[in-house]
């Protein structure tokens, strides 16, 4: 120790001894216990300097599983090529009754899922043997090489599609037989109905650069089929390009790094209302599931508690919507897939053609989007000639029939959150880089679509397909003036079936809404043609949702609504009539028979 002049003292080298002996005594002790020697400064000292200081570590504040948000998982795809074409060998034979294969090749070819419905049987089946390589024939290392037996079965895949001439299959490679990537069910999409060919993948290609969606693995195929079900010794046969997109189910859950034992529903024909008769669970009297698979098809787990908890608390609207939410699903989740839908104009998206995901033990349920042929297709209509995507299918009115987004579209915050996400995809989904992936397509698939088989069924000339290809980067700024639209339009609503009383034809339908709270004015027109050439009833000045008129005399009639706000913005009814040439919107056909009785016009699918 030093005084205040800097010279050591006698007290301070008296206590470098001291601890120099305690220090001698320590090493030469060894494993001894010291006693405390009192209050003691030297021996608190060498006490202090012995200690080890503890550090504490800082941990990440634990997530809990419902406040979690949807994540892919992005090395899936470090290895894709979105550009590549993979050639595929199937050879397809006669297997057994038992596994439902024992039929021919042009027995698969020849039914649509309709047809088997009238039939009241199962989709047939073939065996086949799935062998992948490339132009010059199947490569070692991958499924199928050197085998000669069938390794997988064979169906068609597709609702409304599968009436197409071209046919899309499904292929199940049976277990222990191998798998192409990971997986066992290869699904493969000829897209016949859409020129281009490849909106399915773009859509998907697209979707791996938005963190807050999760898509699904694509590729190009080139597929070759063998057909052995009539005779043998035949050669493989070209069936042009086709994509083969990943079927959503367990094995991909678990590949996109989700929860395989999780709920997922594909989403059929639903508007998210309770459907008390239908939506049962499995142990309920009176469960159909047939019933229950025509809205929604079970891919998941089987027990439908949670599906049904959510469902009694969204039709309850004593419970807000932001509760709804909170409790039941991921709000960005929600925002960043409609956003989505409606910058890509899929307008095919309000009760259909997405799936359904909860993981077992969280009670949040997330939108995963599925069948996304139906993007950036208004340039092709109009080119054909075909009414389709008009009207109220743009925006946030094409999904005001839906429970669920009209219950969220009606919240603010919501349309807040809803318009940063389409701003921020607005952004990503900029001219410049889709022009340089349409443009990347396109040079893929243009020597396969204008040789056979698919030139014969390919609805665009050549030139007709550059000019479509070069107005789509285009469309996703039309599609954001079309929402912007949508938020200053009156909301589409439903027609009610007309009603007889006494000599008067009553018509009622919903109430239209109007985010801004504006007044509503209705017009009705009834005419003997869906054209309204021919009209026999009109009034231009109705304030409530009813109007009435003289009985006319049997025959067919079309009714036609518009609502129109305070503006001077109009909207027609979702419903429309079904011509050759597409849609007639904000109208319904229905006919009055000789007993005065009313019959309603129905569209069905197929």
């Amino acid at each position: 120790m030093r005084n205040w002049k800097g010279e050591r003292t006698l007290t301070g080298i008296k206590k470098i001894n001291l601890i120099s002996a305690v220090l001698v005594s320590l090493s030469l002790c060894g494993g001894c216990t010291l006693e405390k020697a009192g209050n003691s400064s030297q021996d608190q000292t060498v006490q202090e300097d012995n200690e080890t200081e503890q550090v504490k570590a800082e941990k990440a504040e634990k997530e809990e599983i419902n406040e979690i948000h949807l994540r892919d998982k992005d090395s899936l795809y470090e290895n894709d090529d979105d550009t590549s074409v993979v050639t595929m060998y199937l050879t397809v034979s006669k297997g057994n009754s038992s596994e439902n294969t024992y039929h021919t090749w042009k027995e698969i070819n020849s039914y649509s899922v309709y047809d088997y419905e009238d039939m009241g049987v199962e989709r047939y089946q073939v065996a086949g043997l799935l062998q992948v390589g490339d132009e010059n024939g199947p490569t070692q290392g991958e499924v199928g090489y050197g085998e000669s037996v069938p390794n997988a079965t064979v169906q068609i895949r597709g609702q409304t599609s599968s009436q197409n001439a071209q046919k899309n299959y499904k292929i199940e490679l049976k277990k222990n037989k191998g798998t192409w990537r990971g997986q066992r069910t290869i699904n493969l999409n000829k897209h016949m109905t859409e020129g281009m060919r490849f909106r399915n993948k773009l859509a998907y290609d697209l979707i791996r650069g938005i963190p807050q969606m999760v898509g699904l693995r694509t590729q190009f195929v080139h597929l070759y089929v063998k057909d052995n079900t009539e005779e043998s010794g035949v050669k493989f046969e070209d069936y042009g390009i086709y994509t083969q997109v990943e079927q959503l189910n367990k094995t991909a859950l678990k590949s996109h790094g989700l929860d395989s034992n999780g709920q997922l529903y594909k989403i059929n024909s639903f508007e998210f209302y309770r459907y008390e008769d239908i939506i049962k669970k499995e142990d309920d009297a009176g469960y159909d599931k047939t019933a229950f698979e025509k809205m929604l098809e079970i891919k998941g787990d089987s027990d439908h508690t949670k599906l049904i908890d959510m469902l009694t608390d969204l039709n309850d609207y004593s419970i807000g919507i932001e509760d709804v939410l909170k409790e039941h699903f991921d709000e960005e989740n929600i925002v960043y897939w409609m956003a989505f839908q409606i910058l890509m104009g899929n307008v095919d998206t309000q009760n259909r053609n997405v799936y359904l995901y909860s993981p077992l033990n969280s009670d949040i349920w997330y939108f995963i989007a599925w069948d996304n042929d139906g993007c950036l297709m208004r340039p092709e209509y109009e080119l054909r000639n075909f009414s389709d995507q008009n009207s109220w299918e743009k925006g946030i009115s094409n999904y005001w029939g839906n429970i669920l987004f009209q219950r969220c579209l009606k919240s603010r915050s919501f349309r807040e959150k809803l318009n940063d996400a389409i701003l921020d995809l607005r952004e990503y989904l900029n001219k410049d880089m889709l022009t340089s992936k349409i443009e990347s397509y396109k040079n893929v698939l243009k020597p396969y679509l204008y040789l056979m088989p698919d030139a014969e069924y390919e609805p665009l000339t050549s030139e007709q397909y550059d000019q479509i290809a070069a107005s789509l980067p285009d469309e996703i700024e039309k599609n954001y003036q079309l929402y912007l639209e949508s938020l200053e339009t009156p909301m589409p609503f439903y027609i009610g079936v007309p009603t007889i009383d006494g000599d008067k034809l009553k018509f009622n339908w919903d109430v239209s809404y109007d985010l801004d709270a504006e007044d509503i004015t209705y017009s009705v027109e009834v005419a003997r043609d869906y054209l309204f050439q021919d009209v026999i009833y009109q009034n231009t000045t109705l304030t409530v949702p009813e109007a009435e008129m003289d009985l006319p005399n049997a025959g067919q009639y079309f009714v036609r609504v518009r609502a129109t706000n305070t503006s001077g913005k109009t909207q027609d009814a979702f419903d429309y009539y079904v011509t050759d040439e597409g849609k007639h919107y904000g109208m319904k056909c229905f006919y009055i028979t000789e007993d005065n009785t009313v019959e309603e016009d129905i569209y069905e699918e197929g």
